[in-house]
């Protein structure tokens, strides 16, 4: 080969290395996708992740072993709507006007629409974002359909499944249609996810968020055919495999498009389980006031590339984080104009950092009941024979010590007096704050549904 030739060949060669190198470089540059996968009800106890006695469930359990495990998760309420409002704002549900039960039926509350939701804080970095599954922020009204927050695409059901009438729809951004159409029960969860997952596709080029919403493993349980139901968990378990096999078709296509490290999965729950699954070691369920079991719930983190590989982290986090943590991994600013309080969680994620919360408030409906921090935990009431009883009135401070990971059964008030004071006038302040975004009276839908329960128990 001639000097001409060789010189050719060496620009051509110089040509194909630059080119690599700035693909290289623009996919190191390109803000991560989102996907997160919300599960209905699950607890903290229902998976094998957490210590023995959970439902097995081994592409979680990869999930865990090649991300961050969080152990002290809280979801953002103990009850569904709520919790999904504070995941989607950031913020506590009782500032959205959704901080009191869960919608029903004839319910006609909803998200306002001037809250700005991950969809939409994530808009202005050309994200592509679709929710799929169960919505509960309102389906009367202008919240509804979820296109109307920011969402591009939505497809799935606009409350729990145990709820009637229930329907499937079908909509997207730019068009007034939804298309509505037949639930078939045991094929739910899979509807969604082969939804997720051609949306997943048809935007491999370029940055997208999926909330992935599932409906399961709330009650009744409708397991896929093809899950055991004749396991010590029955179809409950049948229906957390089910879940389990979502998560590795997942992982098994992000590979497959090579989207693997350009992705950032969270694997959680909306709140603890209802009246079956298990809250592991934990004390109390859905609903259960400020105790753990209804509020603090698997979450796992998966970024190869971006997240170290199995660690585990104690760090007390919350859902209302996600909104800003994922617009600080997407390179964008804080939002302006908006109160939130979740905080960027990325140095937990990344390098096991303290929570960058001084303390978590606890809500019983739009009511401040707890206050965790680090080290303590502080609960004012709880409830017994359908009462709600303030240990005020028998003389009592309940104040857990979680710096060893034990069981909310023993209080140590007695010893810690100086713990007690701070963390009473710490919930005092929370009461103060949040009290003026209480409803006046109870939404309409719930005098209804009191009357109706009163009349039953007759």
């Amino acid at each position: 080969m001639n000097r001409r030739h060789l010189l050719a060949a060496a620009a051509a060669n110089a040509l194909l290395v630059g080119t690599a190198t700035r693909a290289a470089l623009a996919a190191a540059n390109r803000p991560p996708n989102f996907v997160v996968v919300l599960c209905d009800d699950l607890g903290y106890g229902d998976v094998s992740i957490y210590g023995p006695g959970g439902i097995k469930t081994p592409h979680i359990e990869q999930m865990a072993r090649e991300g961050v495990v969080a152990t002290d998760y809280y979801a953002p309420a103990n009850l569904c709507s709520p919790s999904r409002a504070g995941l989607l704002t950031g913020r506590y549900p009782v500032r959205t006007g959704l901080g009191y039960e869960v919608i029903m039926q004839k319910d006609d509350r909803g998200l306002p629409l001037s809250e700005v939701t991950i969809a939409k804080a994530l808009k202005p970095a050309g994200y592509a974002t679709a929710l799929f599954g169960k919505w509960h922020l309102g389906h009367l009204g202008p919240a509804w359909p979820p296109t109307r927050h920011g969402f591009d695409t939505f497809f799935g059901i606009p409350y729990s499944h145990d709820m009637k009438p229930l329907a499937l729809y079908e909509s997207h951004a730019g068009s007034d249609e939804t298309v509505k159409s037949e639930v078939v029960y045991p094929q739910l969860q899979q509807q969604f996810y082969d939804h997720a997952e051609r949306f997943i596709e048809a935007n491999k080029d370029r940055p997208f968020f999926v909330e992935l919403a599932l409906s399961a493993p709330h009650l009744p349980e409708h397991p896929h055919p093809g899950f055991d139901t004749q396991t010590y968990a029955g179809s409950y378990g049948a229906v957390v495999a089910e879940i389990d096999s979502i998560v590795g078709r997942l992982f098994g296509k992000l590979r497959e498009l090579k989207l693997d490290r350009d992705t950032v999965v969270i694997f959680t729950s909306d709140n603890g389980p209802w009246f079956e699954g298990s809250p592991g070691w934990l004390r109390e369920r859905k609903g259960g006031g400020g105790y753990d079991g209804g509020y603090r719930v698997p979450f796992v983190a998966w970024a190869p590339g971006r997240l170290p590989a199995g660690r585990r982290v104690n760090s007390m986090i919350m859902g209302i984080d996600l909104l800003p943590t994922f617009l600080a991994m997407a390179g964008q600013p804080p939002l302006k104009g908006v109160t939130l309080d979740g905080l960027d969680i990325s140095n937990v994620l990344t390098k096991g950092a303290p929570s960058p919360h001084e303390a978590l408030i606890l809500f019983d409906n739009e009511t401040p009941i707890g206050v965790r921090t680090q080290d303590w935990k502080y609960l004012d009431a709880a409830y017994y024979r359908d009462h709600k009883l303030p240990f005020s009135l028998l003389g009592y401070d309940e104040l857990y010590d979680e710096r060893d990971g034990r069981p909310e059964n023993y209080s140590v008030a007695e010893n810690h007096p100086d713990v007690v004071k701070a963390m009473k006038a710490r919930l005092a302040a929370a009461k103060t704050e949040f009290a003026p975004f209480k409803h006046a009276d109870i939404p309409q839908a719930f005098k209804t549904l009191n009357a109706q329960f009163a009349h039953i128990q007759d």
